[in-house]
C-alpha cells in the first residue's frame, strides 16, 4: 500500500477518501480506510508526506490534504527501483516456467 499512496501523491495532493478510492485499480478496492488513514499517518510521522487540514473547497466539514515531501519523492524513487528488480525477477521465473510446459517437460496444475 505504501509505494501505491506515494505515487498516489506524487501526481499531486489529495484527501484521505480520495486515496482509499485511488487504491482500487491497484488491487485495493476492498479495503478498509481505517489501514489507509494509518499508513497515511506513519508516512507522515516518517517525513515522507504533510498534511494539513483543508476547510474550503469542500463545503463540509475539514479534511486533511496530504502531499509529497521531498524525501516522499526520493522514497518513492527507491520503490520504482525495488519494484523494478522484482518484475525483473518475476518476469524471468514466469518465462522460465511456461518456457518449460512448452517444451513438454512438466504439467499446468
Amino acid at each position: 500500500m505504501e509505494p501505491c499512496l506515494l505515487l498516489l501523491l506524487h501526481k499531486g495532493p489529495s484527501h484521505g477518501y480520495e486515496l482509499v478510492s485511488a487504491l482500487e485499480p491497484f488491487g485495493m478496492d476492498e479495503i478498509a480506510p481505517g489501514p489507509v488513514y494509518r499508513t497515511l499517518r506513519e508516512l507522515e510521522a516518517g517525513g515522507l508526506i504533510q498534511s494539513e487540514w483543508d476547510t474550503e473547497s469542500s463545503g463540509g466539514p475539514a479534511r486533511r490534504v496530504y502531499r509529497l515531501t521531498e524525501d516522499g519523492h526520493h522514497h518513492l524513487s527507491d520503490w520504482v527501483e525495488s519494484l523494478q528488480q522484482t518484475d525483473s525477477v518475476l518476469h524471468h521465473f514466469l518465462a522460465t516456467y511456461d518456457r518449460h510446459i512448452r517444451d513438454g517437460k512438466g504439467e499446468y496444475h
